[in-house]
């Protein structure tokens, strides 16, 4: 008997706070706004991503014309992150590393420093995780964050998420270092728990 493989194809996604749309490059200048480093220099959502390497060499629309390229190849799926008060793009999520025999996939985020306390990425979360087990059918759903990055990692354990090791230098960000990168997992088997746990986090935040 045939093996069934997930059809993964643009939707929008529609939560309390947020709206997942595909992207498109007329998200650019809203996530160019969000997400920039602010004057100071001291605070920036890039330092521990991979996507720097290309948001730092082409800008905002070279990061967009990648995520749609990536797209157009079958490895990713991009959505903007609307905020539903404003009408405005604030972030992108993704999935990404796309196996759709194995229905796996892996899920990346990232938000401008003004919205990240306004529950998007929460919320983000719950999107696709939801999308991903109820509507694709995906048997695992992966994350890998720097290890340094400990804003992230207490984001990801929060929701449950189980933490299966550490891949050790197995990237290079945009400035030479080498990134070593935790990687958590929820499983299929594992979705409905996280589920009514991400819905009594999201109703005690106001969401």
């Amino acid at each position: 008997m045939a093996i069934s493989t997930m059809k993964i194809e643009p939707v929008t996604l529609v939560g309390k706070a947020i709206r997942l749309e595909p992207l498109t490059e007329a998200h650019t200048p809203d996530l160019e706004y969000a997400c920039k480093d602010p004057p100071d220099g001291r605070r920036t959502i890039w330092r521990y991503l991979l996507d720097a390497r290309v948001y730092k060499d082409v800008g905002m629309g070279g990061m967009v014309k990648e995520l749609l390229a990536r797209q157009a190849g079958g490895t990713d799926l991009p959505f903007a992150i609307i905020d539903l008060k404003s009408g405005n793009a604030v972030g992108t999520t993704r999935y990404m590393e796309i196996h759709t025999a194995d229905k796996v996939v892996e899920i990346g985020t990232w938000i401008g420093l003004g919205f990240q306390r306004e529950g998007a990425n929460l919320e983000s979360k719950y999107l696709m995780l939801k999308h991903a087990f109820a509507t694709l059918g995906a048997m695992r759903v992966q994350f890998k964050i720097d290890t340094r990055n400990f804003a992230s990692i207490d984001a990801i354990e929060r929701i449950k998420a189980t933490r299966e090791g550490i891949a050790r230098n197995h990237i290079l960000l945009h400035d030479g270092t080498p990134r070593s990168s935790a990687i958590y997992s929820i499983l299929d088997t594992e979705w409905p728990a996280v589920e009514v746990h991400l819905e009594n986090l999201m109703a005690r935040a106001g969401s």
